[in-house]
């Protein structure tokens, strides 16, 4: 079991930055980003051409760029195109198959066995410390908390609030003299950068690059997002941001536990599908449980 829980801190922090994206475009934004899979996969391919050609460092930041085109292509179809959200996030999900396939020179994967990486480069750097067997954490760590921390900060800013408000009100923005196009396009770009971070160090972790490595990453990110929301729903920013991090080692522990269970591989859709659907379920059933008790009450009273 602690293996499991090891690999699932390993994994939910890593997926902890897509999910913080969502917390930005979903929670606070209110937009609902389809696009999250095309842009995880991109960014992880990104990071893994840029680290083969020996700069891991610097694939951080190509990753974060690829993101903020995606989220800007995406706002884009959104705000001066008039495309309903869902079908922007869709749409541009479809697209960057085809994008990230060229980003690969049509390979549909890049091996990284013999590749510096932030990982490697972190498990030298902390060699024969006692943080050396849990390098892959504290890179997982120091990501997140950074995210976290930029988040929280862009948010109390006058443009963080200003998307705020465009995610609670878009009409009172507009009155305000504030565009709503540009916020959404601002928290956009801002979300999809984290998104493409998550992957890329997602493709580093893992010493290999996929195309389909973003396959499910938004349900797998609502899942922990909806988690986090119930365990930490309320506060401040930062408190609220934290809880999305825990939301996303919750999703893999529960998913860590499943497969030690032997449970078949093609049932693992469904076991994310259940976690959703609970995570959805739980604040509805607990606004529900006073009303079912008393029910439950009276009908004791009855007899």
């Amino acid at each position: 079991m602690l293996t499991v829980a090891q690999t699932a801190l390993e994994l939910g922090l890593i997926y902890s930055l897509t999910v913080l994206a969502l917390f930005l475009s979903y929670s606070m934004l209110n937009v609902c980003d389809l696009s999250t899979d095309g842009c995880f996969t991109l960014g992880a391919a990104v990071g893994a051409v840029v680290a083969v050609a020996g700069h891991p460092g610097l694939s951080l930041l190509a990753a974060m760029g690829v993101g903020v085109c995606s989220g800007f292509v995406t706002a884009l179809l959104q705000t001066k195109m008039g495309i309903n959200s869902l079908l922007a996030g869709i749409i541009v999900n479809t697209g960057l198959y085809s994008v990230n396939m060229a980003v690969l020179g049509g390979s549909p994967n890049i091996n990284m066995n013999k590749t510096v990486t932030v990982f490697s480069a972190a498990k030298s750097l902390l060699a024969g410390t006692p943080l050396a067997p849990f390098s892959d954490i504290v890179v997982g760590a120091v990501a997140a908390a950074l995210v976290i921390v930029i988040l929280t900060l862009f948010l109390n800013t006058r443009l963080g609030l200003a998307i705020r408000a465009t995610g609670d009100n878009p009409d009172m923005v507009r009155s305000s003299s504030i565009n709503p196009a540009f916020t959404t396009t601002v928290g956009l770009c801002v979300a999809n950068a984290f998104t493409g971070l998550s992957g890329c160090l997602l493709g580093q972790m893992q010493k290999s690059m996929d195309v389909n490595i973003g396959q499910g990453v938004v349900t797998i990110a609502l899942a922990s997002l909806l988690i986090g929301a119930t365990v930490l729903g309320r506060g401040g920013i930062a408190l609220r941001a934290f809880g999305m991090v825990v939301g996303a080692f919750i999703f893999r522990m529960v998913y860590g536990v499943a497969l030690r269970l032997d449970m078949p591989a093609f049932m693992l859709k469904l076991v994310s599908s259940v976690i959703v659907v609970l995570a959805l379920s739980i604040p509805y059933l607990k606004s529900q449980w006073p009303v079912l008790r008393r029910r439950l009450t009276a009908g004791k009273e009855a007899r």
